[in-house]
């Protein structure tokens, strides 16, 4: 599967493909048309309750990658959205968190590896 991760905030490039927001909250100070976002699937995102427990708390991380897995086993109807848009070519997840390594769109590009 050909997944791409980048921060909403960086600039749109034409080999992102199919550009895919997967945060549940929109990005602070961001326009649509800055963000270029194809999609908001704000429904693959993280529980609100998971996200608050996280916070980006590197210490976390690896028990917010087990929680946040299992939320995707769950989440049938938002991952089958994904899978669709990755059977159509390559797909660019955007995410608004600073932390590069420690972000949900990590997690869901593992989950479908």
């Amino acid at each position: 599967m050909n997944i791409k991760i980048k921060r909403v905030y960086e600039k749109p490039d034409p080999k992102d493909g199919f550009r895919i927001l997967v945060d549940r909250l929109w990005p602070r100070g961001l326009t649509k048309e800055k963000a270029a976002a194809d999609l908001w699937l704000k429904d693959i995102a993280p529980s609100t309750e998971l996200r608050k427990w996280f916070n980006h708390d590197a210490e976390k991380w690896k028990e917010f990658q087990k929680k946040y897995q299992q939320e995707l086993k769950e989440n049938k109807e938002a991952v089958s959205v994904l899978k669709e848009h990755l059977k159509q070519g390559p797909v660019t997840l955007l995410y608004g968190a600073k932390d590069e390594e420690h972000n949900e769109a990590e997690v869901i590009k593992e989950f479908f590896s």
